[in-house]
């Protein structure tokens, strides 16, 4: 197993940052693959990916409301 580096900025906010970036890339990304199956007839896939950019698209929301409090209490 490989150890992955240390990150290279170390601003508190840098993994929220990141995760919230990913979580809104992959409700983005699903799309095209609940299309993909949707062409191929394959309703149940189709259905899994929705399930899985549900779950992503509620994650973003919860990140950038964390985000958002975050930075206010920084500025207050």
């Amino acid at each position: 197993m490989t150890d992955k580096p240390s990150s290279p900025v170390k601003d508190k906010n840098y993994n929220l940052i990141t995760v919230l970036q990913e979580s809104l890339q992959h409700v983005w990304i699903m799309e095209t693959y609940i299309a993909d199956a949707e062409k191929q007839g394959d309703e149940e896939l189709a259905e899994w990916f929705r399930k899985i950019q549900h779950n992503n698209h509620k994650a973003g929301e919860q990140g950038k409301e964390l985000l958002q409090k975050r930075l206010k209490d920084e500025n207050a």
